[in-house]
């Protein structure tokens, strides 16, 4: 049953379709869901450039009654550049503003334990990103973290602003905001709110990978969690979203 489950929802990633809810079984313990996700993942024969971080929002963990984040690949279907257009459907939970970093091939080969100074090495850039989250299912809400970690982290479409080389930017106090200005909908928010700040957020999910074992071979990015939660898209059109000292990005919702 699982083999089957997992296989439906692999095929409504690759061909972009919403399926019936899965079974509540695989993701109301996050460690199942967790376990599902990878299952799911291992049946897409897709590039992978990154990884996300999810449920960074420490009142997100205390209401959910989670301890820590979770984390899922990227694939490269699901990576788009600044302005990119997205199509949305009624699954779709909202958008998110997160920090991202492009981090080196040669933490593979790291074998000391990571901290939240010596990770920096391994940072080339840093940019702004949205967040399309939503899932394959015909589902609405989140009831538990593993609702989005089961569903390939949740992650639709990232969209990507411009890189800038990383200087050791101080990233855990920044003021962010995203807006549509046609509809007049602006949320603020703070690089605090991400798992104490994305640096953290980012230890984290190397961390994760490297107990893994995961090894890509290439520089890859890391998606660092929402700034300003989950943003419900209220409307169609021009979405921007600003970080400060680190940029903007926009994407077209249609």
């Amino acid at each position: 049953m699982t083999e089957l489950i997992s296989n439906k929802l692999a095929r409504a990633f690759l061909q972009n379709k919403i399926i019936a809810p899965i079974p509540d079984k695989y993701t109301k313990n996050l460690k199942k869901a967790d376990n599902f996700r990878r299952l799911c993942e291992s049946k897409i024969n897709k590039p992978i450039v990154g990884f996300k971080a999810g449920g960074t929002a420490i009142p997100l963990l205390k209401k959910l009654k989670e301890k820590e984040p979770f984390y899922a690949s990227v694939f490269k279907q699901n990576l788009l550049k600044n302005k990119k257009k997205v199509k949305i459907n009624k699954f779709t939970l909202g958008i998110e503003l997160e920090v991202c970093f492009l981090v080196k091939k040669d933490f593979f080969s790291n074998k000391k334990k990571l901290t939240n100074k010596n990770i920096k090495k391994y940072i080339t850039h840093i940019a702004p990103c949205l967040e399309i989250v939503g899932y394959r299912q015909r589902k609405k809400g989140i009831k538990s973290l593993g609702d989005l970690c089961s569903d390939f982290g949740g992650n639709i479409k990232f969209i990507i602003g411009k890189k800038k080389i990383f200087k050791n930017i101080k990233v855990d106090n920044l003021k962010t905001n995203i807006s549509n200005k046609k509809i007049k909908h602006s949320v603020n928010g703070n690089t605090k709110t991400v798992y104490i700040n994305p640096i953290n957020a980012l230890r984290f999910v190397l961390n994760k990978i490297k107990k893994d074992k995961i090894n890509l071979n290439k520089n890859f990015y890391v998606f660092t969690g929402s700034t300003v939660g989950v943003v419900p898209i209220l409307g169609k059109g021009l979405y921007s979203g600003k970080i400060e000292k680190i940029g903007s990005v926009k994407t077209k919702i249609i």
